[in-house]
């Protein structure tokens, strides 16, 4: 596939000086903004989906009537927790 270039980027010295001093070793800054472009149009995804499945979850609840008080969640979370802690406990 072939590359494609993106729009030049016109930034203050400032956070030029700061995208710099973070690079790591034998990293380019262009290398550095290319994985930060991946990264936030992965964390966007993420969150539209986070929110799809929210609103359906929203959606479902009002259908079935079915809802549970934040007591009950937190319950089932510190459940799935402990179990998980178990299970990680006897892998080691």
């Amino acid at each position: 596939m072939k590359s494609a270039t993106l729009p030049s980027l016109r930034v203050a010295p400032e956070l030029r000086q700061a995208a710099e001093s973070v690079l790591r070793e034998g990293e380019s800054l262009s290398s550095f903004m290319e994985q930060t472009l991946r990264d936030e149009v992965n964390r966007r995804r993420m969150q539209a989906e986070f929110i799809a499945r929210g609103l359906a979850a929203r959606d479902e609840a009002r259908r079935t009537g079915t809802y549970y008080s934040a007591d009950e969640v937190h319950a089932g979370l510190r459940d799935m927790l402990t179990a998980a802690e178990a299970k990680a406990g006897r892998g080691a």
